[in-house]
């Protein structure tokens, strides 16, 4: 009985071991084909490092406001007897807007004028017999100044009455009507806003170090939420002497035309000041850079010649870069390329460095500088 026990015990473990043999073999066997194994080339997008000259541009933000603007109001006390405007139309300097009844200052002058005229004759009188030497000349001096006084009270109403006559001071835009026809308006109540809208000045401000690169007469491009799409051409036409104190900004004010009145007074606006140098740059898709909070990089393709085979094959080059400026869809580079090298275009988030690489541009991105989605 225990004969037949330590041989079923010997028995098993021989199979055991023959088990754990081929099992050795096995894995050997994989181990070496896995050395063996090469993963296949991954596809890539490429481009080519570009040098290219960018323009020279100094961005802020600012706001509108009208060459001329004001909102008319009455400067003297009356009844408004005639509305001559109409609300959002244009006018002419000059123009009448409104008329306030001046019946009372109408009848003052016409006895004024009877008085001047009363005057004036008296005087005339007087002068021929003072020239005979009938009268003194004291008595001369006082109608004339009679006279005198009578004129000075006659244009006293009529100016009553022009500054009852409310014109507009400038030519422009009306906006919404403030008044009614037979309100009594009080001195300085308002009545319509008027605006010059076409050109329109644009005010922003500049950091003072910026202040040597600005002078009257650059150009600037106007870029408005306003106007989706559109870039308003303009000039810097003033630069204020003085810098701000509290924040050390300069203010500047750029005029641009306004032929079509889509830009009004009080909106915000993008503004880039085009400067006269333009600066040189390397450039590449931005999609190429993999961005990590160490160091910025792009892979480089590269042909490497395999020692195995002796075939030439395409491999990347992990580059580390410093970044410029970004322009719709490239970014300038600073250093790290030469220029002309060919780096992968797109998905470089899942390359790693050595691996190797086939170039297929049948799917690349089409790269612009100024890009214009059409679902934005």
């Amino acid at each position: 009985m225990t004969k037949r026990i330590i041989l079923a015990i010997v028995g098993m473990m021989a199979i055991i071991v023959a088990l754990a043999g081929i099992k050795i073999v096995q894995f050997g066997s994989m181990a070496s084909q896995g050395a063996q194994f090469v993963p296949p080339p991954a596809p890539v997008t490429t481009a080519v490092v570009k040098q290219e000259s960018w323009e020279s541009l100094i961005t802020s933000v600012g706001s509108l406001t009208a060459v001329q603007g004001i909102t008319v109001t009455a400067e003297l006390s009356g009844k408004v007897e005639r509305i001559a405007f109409e609300p959002g139309s244009m006018v002419k300097a000059g123009e009448l807007l409104v008329q306030q009844d001046t019946s009372s200052e109408e009848a003052q002058l016409r006895a004024e004028e009877a008085t001047v005229a009363l005057a004036k004759a008296n005087l005339k009188r007087l002068g021929k017999l003072l020239e005979e030497e009938s009268i003194a000349q004291s008595r001369y001096d006082d109608t004339e100044a009679q006279f005198k006084q009578a004129m000075a009270r006659a244009d006293n109403i009529r100016a009553t009455i022009a500054k009852k006559t409310i014109l507009a001071p400038f030519a422009g835009r009306l906006g919404i009507r403030l008044i009614n026809l037979g309100q009594v308006l009080n001195e300085g109540e308002p009545i319509v806003v008027l605006q010059s809208l076409d050109p329109i000045f644009v005010d922003f401000s500049l950091p003072q170090q910026q202040l040597n690169q600005i002078q009257p007469g650059l150009p600037v491009r106007i870029t408005t939420d306003a106007l989706p799409g559109k870039v308003v051409q303009g000039t810097i036409t003033a630069i204020n002497p003085q810098v701000e104190a509290a924040t050390r900004n300069i203010q500047i004010q750029a005029t641009v035309r306004n032929p079509e009145e889509r830009l009004r007074p009080g909106m915000f606006v993008t503004v880039a000041v085009v400067l006269p140098a333009q600066k040189a740059s390397h450039t590449i898709p931005a999609t190429a850079v993999l961005y990590a909070p160490y160091s910025d990089s792009v892979f480089v393709v590269e042909d490497k010649k395999d020692e195995k085979t002796g075939q030439t094959g395409k491999v990347i080059r992990q580059q580390f870069v410093k970044l410029g400026e970004k322009r719709g869809d490239y970014v300038a580079i600073l250093s790290g390329l030469e220029g002309k090298e060919t780096v992968v275009s797109t998905g470089v988030f899942k390359l790693r460095n050595g691996q190797p690489v086939v170039v297929d541009n049948s799917l690349a991105p089409e790269f612009q500088l100024s890009p214009k989605p059409t679902d934005n």
